[in-house]
């Protein structure tokens, strides 16, 4: 069907846009032409929304590498590279558990708050509903996310984004600040650390230090605006911003002051950092400056010569993100990209950089830099610090390699070092 004019808005109001071919003539060839879902009536309403039956393939990518004997540890994580904005859905932020998901009736929950306080208290969750509550939006990640680019895989894994760096999630967290809960229970002056106990079968707990708990740690009741789902830790968990996410601990049922940490089973067998000299790092609290491309990633689909528009996520445990630079020729010049949105503390901040691609091999990365110019470091600067083997805080540089036809990899600046390495 051809026009003899352009439809613009004055020909329109004129009548003259499709003067050679008659309104009804105009209408059948529409109705004849339509889709089928024009055609009849759609489906009807749903209770609960759920996302197209076209995007399925939108989901989770699960890890348990120890199902035979703890089937309940493991992890799921959050597909960043199908992903746009900042805030992750609600059913695909990732997920750790050390034990599985308890099925917690939230009648019966209550969450305690006893040790150097001068009057302990028990919390109902009806009777938390009833405080003053905040809403912040705060990443959570996990201290051993990106834990495939780690120097415990000496040779480059080629996996998505979501894969190598899922471990990360954002959502808009409701609550009670836990500081007007310890006020009310009056903290003894020789209180100096607190220990955060969850509800699973795993009694996952995580040592604090009280000047943090009474900064900005809340009891969080909602995520995204809705409850707390099972696997984030419902009825409640704490939000514990910028700090690696195991401590923000899921299913709290209790808050203990003490005068010291606790040394619990986990911060002492896992989240712990094993240094290059032998030592280690019992606490690390603050997850460092990172920043990832999630498009264009390694995936099955390849990239097409031409323009590109490169977008990813930056953040850091240490504050905001003051700048974010893009690099196309493997980390040797570097280009600021935009940065989209409000940029506030614990929150990722979205970049965007344009690029033409020639169509010849190349590697694509970013850098972060944040609010107090911690830069992000090159993978073999981070794997110089820590011993080999070391899983956690790995906030290093993500290279993407681009061959000729398209394909994308995923690329380490330090090869040589690593099949050192490898030897050993």
């Amino acid at each position: 069907m051809k026009y003899k004019k352009a439809l613009t808005r004055r020909s329109l109001l004129s009548g003259t846009a499709i003067s050679i071919i008659p309104a009804t003539s105009f209408a059948q060839s529409l109705n004849e032409n339509s889709p089928e879902w024009m055609t009849e009536p759609g489906t009807p309403f749903n209770e609960y929304g759920f996302p197209s039956t076209q995007e399925k393939n939108i989901k989770r990518e699960i890890f348990q590498p120890y199902e035979e004997y703890a089937p309940g540890s493991g992890v799921a994580m959050t597909p960043l590279e199908k992903l746009e904005g900042i805030i992750t859905p609600n059913g695909l932020h990732f997920e750790r558990s050390h034990n599985g998901v308890p099925n917690i009736d939230a009648r019966q929950h209550e969450f305690l708050i006893h040790g150097l306080v001068k009057n302990p208290l028990v919390f109902k969750i009806e009777d938390l509903l009833k405080y003053p509550m905040v809403t912040k939006t705060y990443f959570i990640e996990c201290g051993g996310n990106s834990f495939y680019n780690s120097n415990a895989f000496p040779i480059a894994i080629d996996r998505t984004c979501g894969t190598i760096h899922g471990l990360i999630s954002t959502s808009e967290w409701t609550g009670v600040p836990l500081k007007s809960l310890l006020d009310e229970a009056g903290i003894q002056k020789d209180a100096l650390w607190l220990l955060a106990e969850g509800a699973d079968a795993a009694a996952m707990s995580r040592s604090i230090p009280l000047e943090k708990a009474l900064d900005d740690t809340i009891i969080a009741l909602y995520q995204n605006g809705e409850r707390i789902r099972p696997e984030q830790g419902y009825p409640m968990r704490l939000i514990v911003p910028g700090w690696e996410g195991n401590i923000s601990i899921k299913w709290l049922r209790r808050i203990k002051l003490t005068k010291k940490p606790t040394h619990t089973k986990d911060e002492t067998s896992k989240y712990t950092d094993l240094l290059a000299n032998g030592k280690s790092l019992q606490f690390t609290f603050p997850m460092g400056v990172k920043s990832v491309i999630t498009k264009p990633t390694a995936g099955p689909v390849p990239l097409k010569k031409g323009p590109v528009h490169i977008t990813g996520l930056a953040w850091s445990g240490l504050g905001s993100i003051k700048e974010v630079e893009v690099s196309t020729d493997k980390c040797k010049t570097w280009n600021k990209a935009n940065l989209d949105g409000d940029n506030t503390p614990f929150a990722p901040v979205r970049f965007r950089y344009n690029w033409i691609w020639n169509g010849k091999e190349c590697s694509i990365a970013s850098r972060a830099v944040d609010s107090k110019n911690n830069i992000q470091p090159q993978r073999k600067d981070w794997s110089i610090r820590y011993g080999l083997g070391h899983l956690y805080h790995n906030n290093s540089i993500q290279i993407w390699r681009i061959n000729p036809e398209g394909k994308i990899f995923n690329e380490y600046d330090d090869l040589a070092q690593n099949e050192k390495w490898s030897e050993k």
